[in-house]
């Protein structure tokens, strides 16, 4: 077999092993290693399998990765999320689609302290989706917008997927992060101009929105009064409690939980009036965090990994400060569950590069990326048409693999390509990140659609519904970085790190 038909047979097992349901990074790794058998030998496999797992991950520069995941699990349990977006609503409130403006800037400044695009689009629906419906947006609206604004997460620095992008390819991660901040405020003052524009052509056209809103509250409200009233051991407690009996206290709760949360979920609530009574604490949080961080790093007085330790410490500490009335209790849980899902996240981020990186072995010997160089100049294209030709292969990448194995599949090949043509492997960064945010929202995977839905309670294809025009906007503002490179490049040239 010809080393074309060797490679092209692997990635077939590769695909056929994540259909099945096989964890990535064991899906990666076998595909790897049993290419490098049908290539070279077992023993050469072998020895490959044993020494990468240990020559991937015994690196300094990967400790920014836990570091930078647990500044942003300590973010989310400090309810930094929660009140930045209460300010933005404030901020916002007279906008048109000032809620759908106020999600976008929420989202957007928890992205720059979390780092995660699945944490951004999990907080942030949990606030705004209802908020939102509350106020006549529609629903595919409400949801698209939260699951594309998340997106944001893996973008604004400091992104984890930047952070591997650099390591990956020896650029400075200072220089990728920085590029990733005008991108970003771009990115997110074009989702909230398309949310303006949506918002007010939906809530005009269809005034009687929030009339079924409150009819699909209400059925949800049906149902879960039919379950509580099927509920005899809750009845009768509620009968231990009242002196009642079983049966009459059940429909009395009912009724009284029926109105109450009828009420709750249909009467919005009367905005704050005056700056002062917001929990500006998340906002001033938010800009500490960012300061030290990239302030710490970007001054030379921290090296990315130092800024990123530090940065975990400071939001440990607000965290502490956040739910210091609750008790020592509190703390302690919120810590513990913070350490565990960054103990979760970094151990997945880690088996995933050790797989891809036997799957990249099993690449360099089969020549891979040097056929491809060769085969991409021997199209006799321009190299911007090229390069768009290549890049425009992680959109339907998107729709079937997970965001970190694009990344460790992909730059490997196309890296080298790009910088024979003489591009820059900075802006290279920002262009895959762009495109990687686009798979993330696009079916059949579209994790970040799966993350609002299952969130939000409704279903995937409402999220899914709501999400082609912000696509739309995202290829117009790729095509703007892809033409005016400066955009990306000015702020990364005043970094020396």
């Amino acid at each position: 077999m010809s080393n074309i038909g060797l490679v092209i047979a692997i990635l077939l097992l590769m695909l056929s092993l994540m259909a099945i349901r096989m964890p990535i990074a064991f899906a990666l790794g076998l595909s790897g290693g049993v290419g490098i058998v049908l290539l070279r030998s077992f023993e050469n496999a072998t020895s490959t399998i044993g020494s990468v797992p240990f020559t991937q991950v015994a690196s300094f520069s990967l400790a920014i990765i836990p570091m930078f995941t647990l500044m942003g699990m300590f973010a989310v349990k400090a309810r930094i999320a929660e009140q930045v977006y209460q300010v933005a609503a404030f901020v916002f409130r007279k906008f048109p689609g000032g809620l759908g403006v106020a999600t976008v800037m929420a989202c957007a400044g928890f992205a720059a302290v979390s780092g995660s695009s699945i944490g951004t689009a999990a907080t942030m629906s949990k606030l705004s989706v209802t908020e939102m419906r509350k106020h006549g947006y529609p629903l595919p609206l409400a949801t698209a917008t939260v699951a594309v604004a998340g997106t944001l997460g893996v973008l604004i620095p400091p992104s984890v997927i930047l952070v591997l992008y650099a390591i990956m390819t020896g650029e400075s991660v200072g220089q990728v992060l920085a590029a990733g901040i005008i991108p970003g405020i771009l990115s997110a003052g074009a989702y909230a101009t398309y949310v303006v524009f949506a918002a007010r052509r939906t809530m005009v056209r269809n005034p009687g929105i929030a009339s079924e809103v409150a009819e699909e509250l209400q059925d949800e409200l049906d149902r879960e009064l039919e379950e509580l009233e099927d509920a005899p051991a809750l009845a009768t407690a509620l009968a231990n409690v009242s002196g009642s009996a079983p049966g009459a206290t059940a429909d009395i709760a009912s009724h009284e939980v029926q109105g109450r949360r009828i009420q709750e979920a249909l009467v919005v609530e009367k905005p704050a009036e005056r700056l002062r009574d917001l929990p500006m604490r998340g906002v001033i949080r938010v800009a500490v965090l960012f300061v030290i961080v990239l302030g710490g790093m970007y001054s030379g007085l921290f090296t990315p990994t130092e800024s990123a330790a530090i940065g975990a410490v400071v939001a440990g500490a607000m965290l502490v400060a956040e739910m210091w009335k609750e008790g020592p209790k509190a703390i302690w849980i919120a810590s513990v569950d913070a350490l565990k899902e960054t103990a979760g996240t970094t151990s997945m981020v880690f088996s995933i590069i050790v797989g891809s990186a036997i799957l990249s072995s099993f690449f360099v010997l089969a020549r891979v990326p040097r056929m491809l160089a060769d085969g991409v100049m021997s199209w006799g294209l321009s190299p911007t048409l090229t390069m768009i030709i290549l890049l425009a292969t992680l959109l339907p990448l998107g729709m079937i693999l997970e965001t970190i194995s694009i990344l460790v599949i992909t730059v490997p090949l196309i890296y080298p390509v790009a910088m024979e043509f003489g591009f820059s492997g900075v802006w290279l960064a920002i262009i895959f990140v762009k495109l990687i945010e686009i798979g993330m929202v696009t079916p059949p995977v579209g994790i970040n659609c799966f993350v609002v839905a299952g969130t939000a309670g409704v279903k995937v294809d409402r999220v899914f519904a709501g999400v082609l025009p912000f696509v739309i906007v995202d290829m117009i503002v790729i095509a703007i970085l892809f033409a005016f490179p400066d955009i990306v490049l000015w702020l990364p040239s005043l970094v020396q790190v």
